[in-house]
């Protein structure tokens, strides 16, 4: 792969050739950026490919990396702004104030409740600095913390304590969202009933946020933060760890199947997200940055928590939304407000921004003067949302980039720290290779590893030629079998990523979506993710889901789920079809056969903002389908239901 890439005059050619060519030497010069209480004994076991236990031997503790480390230069520093638009206050942590804040609570978790090295600790929380003080806190004594994304239902909240059986579980009284507010104290006693806890098996500290009432504790086992810290006599050291031992779990998966727990190492997990924000993202030391990821998700705690923290910079926590909080212009304002020089968003907030600000006046409404470039990641994003943010961002650099939960940093970018006039690529693409990624694209048809790898433009699935670089997951959380069989089985020496893309003549890399939504037309597989782009690019549509409808003479035919532009909602349905369909044509060609569509008024997304696209096709395809607990509105399926009904189509599926 790297021999098409450094065909090409640049920094980032010579680097990626590097960590390709000579990975022992490469992130050994990486690792020395962080501090150590005992180096490795060897840079990763070759003998062993799928657990390469980077840095092997190795001791440093996260927390001593993000906090104490930094006090001489950043201690007066702020470590942590946390802009709630909800509460409509804005709250500065310094470096110096974290670092006792989380002190004090490593203490309760060590002293008070014998919370030891490998120990378990559940937070619960919604984007509050005091999420991260638990993160911390946890790593600080090598207890493995396993962050649930706020405001899941008490299931998904069983289905995690029962999976990670935690010694003590940390939350709050309450959560707000625009329209309501979410009794997380409620939430927590009715999962632990669902577990069928006694007070001796777990504990529960509770932070009272002051805006709600204070939440009711249960005698024996639960505590309020103020008091637990009260109570607190010194303060805690921190616990040196092997680099290999578990910082986190985090789950990809919940009631709809078995638990997916990922397990994330220490040490190669430190060097990775401080080499990504300097040479990827291009963020110094004493700067501001802003993830809009929530902390339950892999961005939030790779670059809402510690990515930022190991820089030396400050990290914005934003409790609010995209629009509704209270317009369209809310993200634009928190970058300029707080001069963030970049962020990450994801493109659903992107597309969701465009659709309720269709003349731009909200998105232009700030001027962002600090701000260097924008990030997207979560999902493809479609060439014309991409263009029509750069144009938004004053031509600043807006970057698509590819990676998942499992890896814990990018797999594909556009490396901002490493040429000083970066080729962004064509639009749709998420960047080249990372560093550390061996990276290439399979015949999705291929029985074995032997097959040739797909030409340039050639659709096919993307895999990574093992080792995996630092930080990536080790195993999942007890099931190591599961671990092998998922990730490691399909193709022997390489990780499956189970996604499909293509690759440019240049190398750089389109994703297009999961392997699982590719779709057979008449023996001509086709990416959803394509499909769905030539239809945003008509003009006509906000977003949209393209699903295979099952036919008896092709196999599949692509079906659309569309939501239309403002503009375009009273436009005659006639010429609405000419358009799409023409532009499904002209972009794909004749070959995708695309004919069949359906507007509606909102898709059903999870609260990270994927389109639940699996449910969406057994909808269509009459097939009974469990509706996600990570749904953001469960009432999306209901006015689908009528939608389609209204269209003609009958046979549908039952969701429950």
């Amino acid at each position: 792969m790297y021999r098409t890439l450094v065909r090409r005059s640049s920094t980032y050619a010579s680097v990626y050739r590097s960590s390709i060519e000579h990975p022992e030497r490469f992130w050994s010069e990486h690792a020395h950026k962080v501090f150590w209480f005992k180096k490795w004994k060897s840079v990763y076991n070759k003998d062993n490919l799928i657990r390469p236990h980077w840095f092997d031997g190795g001791q440093l503790n996260m927390t001593y990396n993000c906090l104490d480390r930094q006090i001489p230069k950043h201690g007066d520093q702020a470590a942590i702004i946390h802009d709630s638009a909800m509460t409509k206050k804005v709250t500065r942590v310094t470096y110096k104030q974290l670092l006792q804040e989380v002190k004090t609570l490593a203490n309760v978790l060590s002293k008070k409740y014998g919370v030891k090295k490998g120990d378990v600790v559940l937070i619960y929380m919604p984007m509050i600095p005091q999420a991260i003080t638990a993160m911390l806190a946890c790593a600080r004594i090598g207890a493995i913390h396993t962050v649930v994304f706020g405001g899941f239902s008490s299931s998904e909240l069983a289905v995690r304590i029962k999976h990670s059986q935690p010694k003590v579980l940390i939350s709050v009284n309450a959560g707000f969202e625009p329209q309501r507010v979410l009794n997380y104290k409620q939430i927590v006693d009715d999962a632990i009933k669902k577990c069928d806890l006694n007070n001796d098996s777990i504990k529960c500290i509770i932070y009272n946020r002051p805006e709600e009432k204070n939440a009711n504790l249960i005698s024996g086992r639960d505590q309020d933060w103020n008091d637990a810290i009260a109570s607190a006599r010194d303060i805690q050291d921190c616990q040196p760890v092997e680099a290999n031992h578990p910082l986190y779990l985090l789950y990809t998966s919940g009631t709809t199947g078995t638990p997916k727990a990922i397990v994330r190492p220490t040490g190669g997990y430190a060097v990775m997200l401080q080499w990504t924000m300097k040479y990827l993202y291009n963020v110094h030391p004493g700067e501001v940055w802003w993830s809009a990821a929530d902390l339950g998700w892999v961005v939030g705690h790779s670059y809402g928590c510690y990515g930022p923290l190991l820089n030396g910079s400050t990290t914005v926590i934003y409790e609010g939304k995209p629009v509704g909080t209270p317009d369209a212009s809310a993200f634009f304002r928190v970058i300029d407000e707080h001069k963030a020089v970049g962020s990450f968003w994801s493109p659903t907030a992107l597309r969701i921004i465009r659709q309720n600000d269709p003349d731009n006046t909200l998105s232009t409404k700030y001027p962002m003067r600090h701000l260097r470039s924008l990030f997207v990641a979560g999902e493809h994003c479609d060439r014309d949302t991409l263009l029509w943010a750069r144009e938004v961002f004053g031509h600043r650099p807006v970057v698509d980039h590819y990676w998942q939960t499992e890896t814990g940093a990018p797999v594909t970018a556009v490396c901002l720290g490493l040429d000083k006039h970066p080729d962004l690529g064509p639009p749709g693409c998420a960047g080249r290779p990372c560093p550390g990624y061996n990276l290439h694209l399979f015949s999705s048809d291929a029985a074995s590893v032997e097959e040739d790898e797909c030409s340039n433009d050639e659709l096919g699935r993307i895999v990574i030629k093992l080792p995996l670089p630092p930080g990536c997951f080790t195993t999942l959380w007890k099931n190591d079998d599961l671990f092998h069989d998922t990730y490691f089985s399909r193709y022997p020496g390489y990780y499956d990523t189970m996604d499909v893309g293509i690759r440019t003549p240049d190398g750089f890399i389109e994703t297009s979506s999961r392997a699982d939504d590719v779709l057979n037309v008449a023996g001509h597989r086709l990416s959803g993710g394509h499909i769905e782009q030539a239809i945003v690019e008509s003009g006509k549509v906000s977003e949209c889901a393209v699903i295979g409808l099952k036919d008896e003479v092709k196999g599949q035919q692509p079906f659309a789920f569309v939501v239309l532009n403002k503009a375009e909602e009273k436009t005659d349905p006639t010429q609405l079809e000419k358009a799409i369909v023409a532009a499904v044509r002209q972009e794909i060609g004749p070959v995708a056969a695309f004919k069949k569509f359906v507007a509606v008024k909102r898709l059903p997304k999870t609260r990270s903002g994927k389109i639940a696209r699996n449910t969406l096709n057994s909808l269509l395809n009459g097939k009974s389908f469990r509706i996600p607990s990570t749904i953001e509105d469960a009432t999306v399926y209901d006015d689908l239901r009528k939608e389609l009904i209204q269209a003609g189509y009958t046979n549908l599926g039952e969701g429950n």
